[in-house]
């Protein structure tokens, strides 16, 4: 089977063992009460979902197995010379709960690159879209159109137990993941690039790979290629693209299904597309203010109009985070070293030391401190890749790393099929009123 996929198979034979004990002893233990505000505003702070990959802290920030981001900055293995990790290390790490060696970084780089071939049939779909099609439509209905390929619906046609599924689904995630960098990268190319493609060169890491068929071979841009993936992979499981994958999976679809649902989540302006939305209001505002570095004073002015006009300041505030998003300051340093005098980046820097006192005094935002898309457009910019639509495409990439991760781990499990109850706003009513009877 490969020797990734043996010891995720003892690891989750380990877990499912532990996770069977703890529900005989304590089942039927209280995790919290749910409020109506809960029910009516987006379920938040409701503990129903176990995601074995990562967890989020609300002042520590994410921890991927227990480990921060300048964790896994310093101790996850790099490329040859490379100053940051490689986002193999930390899918293995996701998978199997341990850091990994280089050896076994070097294993999954190498697997991902055997995989990596995309069929002919998936480029003749895309080529039939619009070319003014958005790159986030383009790729959803590029691994939708994959789906053709998926091990675990052929098998499962077939008659399989179910105790087998976990091992159909790890062969179509390692496939997925392979693929994705070769399909967005086409994408790219085709509609930024004149469709002038750029084959896949296998002996690159995964990220690398990216960059190398984006069409750049700056040395910084692999890098950041690296750490943004990295970066972006999970945010454990209650956002909506990390959500959406595991609920369709629990319906027992394939992962090509799975995470094509997770994509079209991650599309939405308060997910994923928040990153393309900084830059705009950061261009906006230049415009506006006829300059390319406005200053301190300038840009809370600015704040200030964008709030009385009834407007949020995109990449401010996080549903869950108290403090500034550690993918925020990783972001921040990479900069620092990389490109500290980008004018972009420095206003990005600028509004940083503004923003959280202004929306803080609102008294109306919970977190006023940025999150990871504050910072992750001006990066791209820099390097030259200035596209914006294509931004969430990127962290869609990244993305399957946690999201698929997390589905091999829920199939191990065997979680079941996700259905949670729901009530109208009468039984609310009634409820209130001490008529409606809360069902066990």
């Amino acid at each position: 089977m490969g020797f990734v996929k043996d010891r995720f198979k003892v690891k989750a034979d380990s877990v499912a063992a532990e996770i069977k004990q703890i529900i005989a002893e304590h089942g039927n233990k209280v995790l919290g009460e749910t409020t109506i505000a809960q029910a009516y505003q987006g379920m938040r702070g409701i503990i129903g979902l176990i995601t074995e990959t990562s967890l989020l802290d609300a002042e520590d920030g994410i921890r991927f197995r227990g480990y921060s981001i300048p964790e896994l900055r310093e101790k996850l293995p790099k490329a040859p010379g490379g100053t940051e990790p490689l986002p193999e290390g930390l899918f293995y790490l996701m998978l199997i709960g341990e850091l990994p060696s280089e050896e076994d970084v070097e294993h999954l780089s190498a697997t991902f690159a055997r995989k990596s071939h995309v069929p002919n049939y998936v480029f003749d779909v895309i080529e039939k879209l619009p070319i003014s099609t958005h790159p986030m439509t383009q790729f959803s209905i590029a691994i939708t159109a994959l789906q053709k390929e998926s091990i675990f619906a052929k098998e499962y046609a077939n008659g399989i137990n179910k105790k087998e599924y976990w091992s159909y689904i790890f062969e179509d995630c390692m496939n997925l993941i392979a693929r994705l960098p070769r399909i967005a990268a086409y994408i790219y190319r085709r509609k930024y690039k004149n469709g002038d493609h750029i084959q896949p060169n296998g002996m690159l890491d995964w990220a690398g790979n990216f960059a190398h068929m984006l069409g750049y071979d700056n040395k910084g841009f692999y890098a950041l290629m690296r750490l943004y993936l990295t970066i972006h992979a999970d945010h454990e499981g209650g956002n909506v693209s990390a959500h959406a994958t595991h609920l369709v999976g629990s319906a027992l679809s394939d992962p090509y299904l799975c995470f094509a649902s997770g994509m079209n989540g991650l599309a939405g302006p308060l997910h994923g597309l928040a990153n393309q939305e900084v830059v705009k209001w950061i261009e906006d505002m230049c415009q506006e203010l006829n300059t390319n570095a406005p200053n301190k004073d300038q840009i809370s002015d600015y704040i200030k109009k964008t709030l009385t006009e009834g407007k949020v300041v995109p990449g401010y505030g996080h549903a869950v985070l108290r403090k500034t998003d550690p993918r925020f300051t990783a972001q921040m340093e990479f900069a620092k070293t990389h490109c500290p005098d980008d004018p972009m980046v420095q206003t990005v820097w600028n509004v940083y030391a503004v923003a959280p006192e202004i929306l803080g005094a609102t008294g109306k935002i919970k977190n006023p401190f940025p999150n990871v898309d504050a910072h992750s457009g001006a990066l791209l910019k820099h390097f030259g890749l200035i596209e914006e639509e294509f931004y969430t495409v990127i962290f869609g990439v990244s993305r399957a790393l946690g999201v698929l991760a997390g589905l091999c781990w829920d199939r191990a499990l065997g979680f079941p099929i996700e259905r949670p109850k729901s009530v109208d706003t009468h039984w609310i009513k009634a409820f209130i009123k001490g008529e409606a009877v809360k069902e066990d």
